[in-house]
């Protein structure tokens, strides 16, 4: 049995089936194992975490194995307002915990200096879009009566139709570059597939309700190192043959075994470099073909101490700045403050076109924007650009352009004889978050057990 990836998708699926009595080979092209998992040491030993990091209320998955593993728990830092910024202004609000009641986040009623009419607009078409989401069939949005339509063109299309100001598109716009399934402009994909990530991971069930105390990449090596006999590094996956009975495995330049089965638990666009015999079917091809990574730029900056709390602030700042379109308080308790960031879609496009120093000063620009002129006299300041990670891609996760969706979109799950699929992208609940990582990982450990009895 083999599992292609290392990820935490890949990483639970062959401990599942080893833990099932099969023989499990975990062969990962990077130098470490964890994928979307990545740490680094900051000042005096502060663990940063480059890639994701947060636990969502109803990640019972999740929850059930950092419990098992020992790992605690904090809450992520919502008491006091946060910082919506608009086109220069910062409005100060407080936080709406009713996701669908609040204006991404913040209370609407506490940002008077937004105008009043298209404020009104804004919150109708969220509701609008609300019931949409509401209509989808999770497990078959390709099925919603007007699918082709939804999907025929772009958001940015749709929401121009609409005559929608730049305030009113402006909450769907952000679910599209900073959303689970972000890292996308309106322009690159349609309002169905927007609809879809919200249907199978909805903002208003909180996903980033706490954090992992030492960080999560603890997660990762616990499992690694429970299966530390059958993992191999540096071990691209170059080929799968199947025969009667069985899929010979070509990976790390010449290198060959056999299994009954294999499991590929890497994001869809790498699965392209991957030669099948028999090969794909051709929807599967164009589903993946149409299918890119998210850009996405993770931003994190250490200071003494949570400065912002003693204004009354919580780290939530959201808005049009020229790069940071988010960042959230991640300081552990009763240590030095953290404010993570995101840089997504097209501002991270721009970003990589500017040169170190440039950078620096224009992320400094925008937190001092947010949060002051403290906040340009950061401890550390680490910018990790995740579509510069050759074995990952981008991030979050893949997004599909338009037309994708109602066309390919049932070719999704499907396995391809005795080659299943996991990722957190196939999961039917939570895709681009841990909680689907590891329930595409199950699943697909379910599958291989069937087929083998």
């Amino acid at each position: 049995m083999v599992v292609v990836g290392a990820g935490l998708s890949g990483l639970s699926c062959a401990l599942e089936l080893q833990r099932a009595g099969l023989r499990v080979k975990l062969l990962e092209a990077c130098q470490r194992c964890g994928g979307r998992i990545l740490a680094r040491q900051g000042p005096a030993g502060i663990g940063i975490e480059l890639g994701g990091q947060w636990v969502g209320a109803s990640h019972h998955r999740l929850i059930r194995l950092l419990g098992e593993r020992q790992l605690r728990r904090f809450p992520t830092w919502y008491e006091g307002e946060g910082i919506f910024h608009w086109k220069g202004r910062p409005h100060r609000a407080g936080i709406e915990h009713a996701f669908r009641d609040s204006l991404l986040f913040f209370r609407p009623g506490e940002l008077r200096g937004l105008p009043a009419v298209e404020l009104e607009r804004t919150l109708r078409l969220q509701s609008e879009f609300a019931a949409l989401v509401d209509q989808l069939d999770p497990a078959a949005p390709w099925s919603h009566p007007e699918a082709a339509r939804l999907d025929g063109s772009s958001l940015a299309g749709w929401l121009e139709r609409r005559g929608s100001s730049e305030l009113e598109g402006y909450p769907l716009a952000w679910l599209a570059r900073m959303g689970g399934s972000g890292g996308f402009e309106p322009e690159e994909s349609s309002l169905l597939h927007l609809a879809w990530t919200q249907a199978i991971a909805p903002q208003h069930e909180t996903p980033e309700t706490w954090l992992v105390q030492g960080g999560i990449s603890q997660l990762a090596a616990a499992l690694a190192a429970e299966l530390e006999g059958s993992l191999r590094l540096e071990a691209p996956v170059e080929a799968l043959t199947q025969e009667p009975g069985g899929v010979r495995v070509q990976w790390g330049g010449g290198a060959q075994t056999t299994a009954e089965a294999v499991v590929v638990a890497i994001p869809p666009p790498l699965r392209l470099g991957i030669r099948f015999d028999p090969p794909l079917p051709p929807e599967q091809v164009a589903l993946l073909q149409r299918s890119p990574m998210g850009a996405m730029v993770k931003v994190l900056a250490l200071y003494p101490r949570p400065f912002w709390r003693q204004q009354g602030l919580n780290g939530l700042g959201i808005g049009n700045l020229p790069l940071l379109e988010l960042t959230v308080d991640c300081s552990p308790p009763d240590g030095p403050g953290l404010l993570v960031g995101f840089i997504a879609a097209d501002r991270a496009r721009r970003w990589r076109a500017l040169s170190e120093p440039q950078r620096r000063r224009a992320v400094l620009a925008d937190l001092v924007s947010l949060w002051g002129a403290e906040a340009g006299e950061p401890l550390d300041l680490v910018q990790h650009d995740w579509c510069a990670e050759p074995w990952s891609g981008g991030a979050f996760t893949s997004f599909l352009v338009p037309g994708a969706l109602s066309r390919f979109g049932r070719h999704w799950q499907a396995p391809h004889g005795r080659v299943f699929w996991a990722g957190t992208e196939v999961a039917s609940r939570w895709p681009g978050y841990f909680e689907g990582a590891l329930e595409a990982g199950s699943s697909a450990a379910t599958q291989v057990r069937a087929l083998l009895g």
